[in-house]
């Protein structure tokens, strides 16, 4: 799963899509080369979350609201948008028109992301990868992931 990154001189590399909740604590990430480009994998990522969201029963019971899903620009595509509202969520992808054009509609906050992706590259084999297998380096993501769950969650 490693591909020539395109921004850093052909360099083979690894790009870790990652989808979080509201206070950055990672619900699902998917591992693929770094010239993979992110509207292939969105929906893939967004597949793969740890935690199912409640049955449509259940909404009508305790009148749940359509979640939102919050993308950078690298997910602008029709495809990713119907998707994501097929599977119940409101999408906010910041289109460049609207950037011109200086209209607010939802804000994405892409920053709680950003802030998961400088947790995950402090861990020293995360930052550089030295493993050679796949799931050698998915083992450990997903244990940074549950150690950031865990000072998020009950160290605060």
């Amino acid at each position: 799963m490693t591909g020539h990154n395109p921004t850093d001189r052909s360099k083979l590399g690894t790009k870790r899509h990652i989808l979080t909740d509201k206070d950055g604590i990672p619900l699902s990430t998917v591992i693929t080369s770094a010239n993979t480009h992110d509207v292939t994998v969105a929906i893939d990522t967004v597949d793969s979350i740890v935690i199912k969201r409640p049955s449509s029963s259940s909404k009508r019971k305790y009148n749940h609201k359509k979640q939102n899903l919050c993308l950078d620009k690298a997910y602008h595509s029709k495809e990713v948008e119907q998707e994501s509202v097929k599977r119940g969520y409101i999408p906010h992808i910041r289109h460049r028109r609207e950037e011109k054009k200086h209209i607010k509609r939802h804000p994405a906050r892409r920053w709680v992301v950003e802030r998961t992706n400088s947790w995950h590259n402090r861990f020293r084999k995360l930052f550089t990868r030295y493993e050679k297998k796949d799931e050698n380096y998915l083992g450990l993501v997903q244990l940074a992931n549950s150690l950031i769950v865990y000072r998020r969650l009950i160290l605060g």
